[in-house]
């Protein structure tokens, strides 16, 4: 297969693939044609894997599957940790036409049985600290996959034959699967954040799209590049950063097994040095808050990208401050696998998502479907080449989110005169205070640009009055404690920043905000638990004083 050619200075846009086309054949065929096969492509926790070995290992492992008995366009669910044998599977799988579904790893059995269920998957391919859970839940779901143990191994090794020894005992496939860049390739689960989990169907040439597009030319990644993706692999932003995007230059990547703590990050910045780096704004701030943020002279990077949830200016500007480089700070989403909007090297703006990634198309759109003024919030709206083809088995969402050529993102935006969008929030997130929208990303942001507070989420609560009032909740930096009188300071600081209509009526203190795996805010969490509050005690409503009274009357 001849893998499509785009000069270092082709015209932006869209790429045009060849008839045949077979996204992990290219990938691992372009960096052999190159003359890279020595060279590093991963380093997980247990060691290294030269570019020749992983395509032996993927082709081993897609000539195993075949015999296995597992058929091109059958489904193998992918539960597995940052190590080599994610890229293994999930290029192996490709390699031999089976469509991986890459599944978050944090999940419980109910949602994987969901899963199982849904995807009819053929086999599993589980980590081995993950495999009982994915047993219980083919269990419940009635099903039974094949298993197949991937890294790191445990008590469960030798029940099932590894990813390993697959990819070892089959003799490496010579010919990729005679795929076509519009065939599906595989599938991510969308968070679930409103009901069931989507299964979002991606084709093979959505991934040479967004390496093309968003890693080429925003973040101009380079052969001599390191890696190093703290969002993981299973999340549609960490399979850009940490699988295609490095493999589409023959750059070596830097996996993590572990939570992305602040402390683990910095163990890979300082002791492999990546000049790359890629977090969630939550992860963000956790780094410039822990003790031991390593000095400047330590790390390596060049350039880090940040996505999952806005990116507050204050973080940005900080980091900046003290590593010497920018934060890129974008906006993708599972239906168009990665980021479409993005701030630039030289460029940076921080405080928003910056301009579109070349390629795409951007309109924002009034509630009555209208082309929004400048400076007025609408819904985003996306037309690009990497958009995913449906929800598996859902039509209605299918129809409601993939409208034509354009994507509705779900998100709120505004674009200032300079063109800059500047983000206000999840659409079902906004409050409408007075009858005027209030973003509360926007109230957020300015809360965490107070020296006591970490990290804020804001949402609206209805008053004595039935009208909705923003409502935040705070997490302190560590070593700051809560005292009487913060609230009213609080309160007093966003005034003083934003227009007085936007303050919170209401600020709580809290240890953590609840959280997706991938670091999102669930805003909808902390809805659910004020509306079983206020069901439990409806005079609760209005004022901070009005905490302490709920708490002495429970406690009483």
């Amino acid at each position: 297969m001849t893998p499509p050619v785009v000069p270092p200075q082709a015209p932006a846009g869209a790429a045009v693939l060849p008839a045949r086309y077979n996204a992990a054949a290219n990938l691992l065929g372009r960096n052999l044609a190159a003359g890279r096969g020595a060279k590093t492509a991963y380093i997980d926790d247990t060691g290294t894997l030269d570019y020749a070995a992983l395509d032996r290992r993927c082709r081993g492992f897609a000539s195993a599957l075949l015999a296995s008995g597992i058929r091109p366009e059958e489904r193998l669910l992918l539960c597995a940790l940052d190590t080599v044998d994610f890229p293994t599977a999930f290029l192996g799988c490709l390699l031999a036409g089976v469509v991986p579904v890459a599944v978050n790893t944090l999940l419980t059995a109910d949602d994987y049985a969901y899963m199982l269920a849904h995807s009819g998957a053929r086999a599993v391919v589980a980590s081995a600290p993950l495999a009982a859970v994915l047993r219980d839940a083919a269990a419940r779901a009635g099903t039974a996959p094949a298993f197949i143990l991937a890294a790191p191994h445990g008590e469960a090794e030798g029940a099932a034959p590894s990813v390993a020894a697959l990819a070892e005992q089959g003799a490496p496939l010579a010919e990729a699967a005679a795929t076509r860049p519009d065939d599906i390739a595989f599938w991510l689960y969308s968070s679930g954040s409103t009901g069931r989990p989507k299964g979002t169907v991606h084709t093979h040439g959505n991934l040479f799209h967004t390496a093309d597009l968003y890693a080429r030319q925003v973040l101009a990644l380079r052969e001599d590049d390191v890696v190093f993706s703290a969002a993981k692999l299973f999340f549609a932003y960490g399979l850009g950063n940490a699988l295609t995007f490095p493999l589409s230059v023959g750059a070596t990547t830097v996996l993590m097994a572990e939570r992305p703590t602040p402390q683990a990050v910095f163990r890979r910045l300082c002791e492999r040095r990546p000049t790359v780096f890629c977090g969630v704004p939550t992860l963000y701030a956790g780094m410039l808050a822990a003790a031991e943020l390593p000095p400047r002279a330590l790390v390596s990077m060049r350039v880090c990208t940040s996505a999952g949830e806005a990116l507050p200016k204050d973080i940005g500007e900080r980091y900046r401050a003290h590593f010497g480089c920018d934060i890129l700070d974008g906006i993708g989403s599972t239906e168009m696998l990665h980021i479409f909007l993005s701030n630039r090297p030289g460029e940076v703006r921080y405080g928003t998502t910056g301009k579109p990634v070349p390629g795409y198309e951007l309109k924002l759109l009034d509630e009555a479907g209208r082309p929004c003024a400048p400076g007025e919030i609408g819904d985003l709206f996306i037309k690009g080449p990497s958009a995913a083809l449906m929800y598996w088995g859902n039509r209605d969402k299918s129809r409601d989110t993939f409208v034509g050529e354009w994507t509705r993102s779900g998100d709120k935006y505004l674009q200032d005169a300079d063109g800059y969008f500047i983000y206000a929030g999840r659409s079902d997130d906004m409050l409408k205070v007075g009858g005027i929208y209030v973003s509360p990303f926007e109230v957020e942001a300015v809360l965490a640009q107070h020296p006591a507070i970490l990290e804020a989420a804001v949402i609206g609560v209805s008053d004595a009055e039935g009208l909705v009032k923003p409502k935040a909740f705070v997490v302190p930096r560590p070593g700051q404690s809560w005292h009487d009188g913060m609230a009213a300071e609080l309160q007093a600081f966003v005034k003083s920043r934003l227009a007085p209509y936007k303050y919170p009526r209401q600020i709580e203190c809290v240890a953590e905000l609840p959280k997706t795996a991938t670091g999102k805010i669930q805003r909808f969490r902390l809805r659910q638990r004020e509306e079983a509050a206020a069901a439990d005690w409806p005079g609760r409503l209005t004022t901070t004083e009005a905490e302490a009274t709920r708490h002495a009357k429970r406690a009483g």
